[in-house]
């Protein structure tokens, strides 16, 4: 299937907030209406990942990460996982520092696959208790949507979340990503879910070729040694008129080390060679864009 527009589509909720915006330039809208739509339009999208994510019967997001870390880990202390949620972005940076010398394939992944913090990090990012960037996949789904597009592939798909977004409302999902940690947490809350996808460990095992029509890559390409080679790989497994959404953007940020890459002209130029034409960017929210393989 080739993703093609429908008709009766909704309007983005970055286009519709930048749209509205230069109605209050232009004295059509108030600020503090444009505020308040956008308040709107974030909550409603907030409750559609916490329909996805939420666990155990909680109706508190950050509490159902705690719930669901302990049910996985076995572990009954939600005060001892909450304190290891908080310093979980200073220990990847610790760990980071210990384990990744010679910056190359083999040690960078081998960072990714063992890091317990890394697990920690991301559950806790996917809260949305210190970022609502996480809620770009809202964005994506809806480009998806919009699309008809039906096969989802997240590329770095790290504990599953973003698919488990995806898979709840109908789409046919793969999770691939190099750590065995975030692989096996995955399908673990799939299980819990009664939702079924695919996960491949990119180690051990390559991308199926023409397969998906709709590929997320949510802030990926900043942890890749070889960016230019990813792009390759997902243009193989992408079908003609496939959509690409990611973030290719990133800044140094000392808390941050395992960003290792903050130039992303050859990721750019790459995807131009491999015949991506950029067809969408977020403007106003987190930046990201989306790219349809021609």
């Amino acid at each position: 299937m080739i993703c093609g527009w429908r008709m009766d589509v909704e309007e983005l909720g970055p286009d519709r907030l930048k749209r509205m915006w230069h109605e209050v330039d232009a004295g059509l809208l108030s600020a503090e209406e444009f505020y308040r739509e956008q308040d709107r339009l974030l909550a409603g999208y907030r409750d559609l990942w916490e329909g996805a994510i939420l666990f155990g019967g909680c109706s508190d997001l950050s509490l159902s990460v705690l719930v669901e870390l302990s049910a996985y880990l076995g572990d009954p202390d939600l005060e001892g996982i909450r304190r290891r949620c908080l310093l979980a972005l200073s220990d990847v940076g610790r760990e980071w520092g210990e384990k990744v010398g010679n910056l190359c394939e083999q040690t960078v992944e081998q960072f990714y696959d063992r890091s317990e913090a890394m697990i920690y990090e991301l559950m806790w990012w996917h809260s949305l208790a210190e970022d609502l960037s996480p809620l770009a996949y809202v964005v994506a789904l809806k480009l998806a949507a919009q699309r008809g597009c039906r096969d989802h592939l997240d590329f770095g798909s790290g504990v599953g979340s973003g698919g488990l977004l995806f898979a709840r409302h109908g789409f046919h999902v793969t999770l691939a990503d190099v750590s065995s940690r975030g692989l096996e947490l995955s399908k673990w809350r799939f299980q819990q879910r009664e939702l079924e996808a695919r996960h491949i460990d990119l180690r051990t095992e390559g991308l199926p070729e023409g397969e998906f029509d709709f590929v997320t890559a949510m802030d990926v390409f900043e942890h890749l040694v070889d960016p230019v080679r990813a792009v390759e790989k997902l243009s193989r497994a992408m079908r003609k008129g496939g959509i690409l959404f990611g973030r290719f953007f990133a800044e140094a940020d000392e808390a941050r080390p395992h960003h290792i890459v903050l130039d992303f002209g050859p990721t750019l130029r790459a995807l131009e060679g491999s015949g991506f034409v950029r067809i969408w960017k977020d403007e106003w929210l987190w930046g990201h864009e989306a790219y349809r393989k021609s």
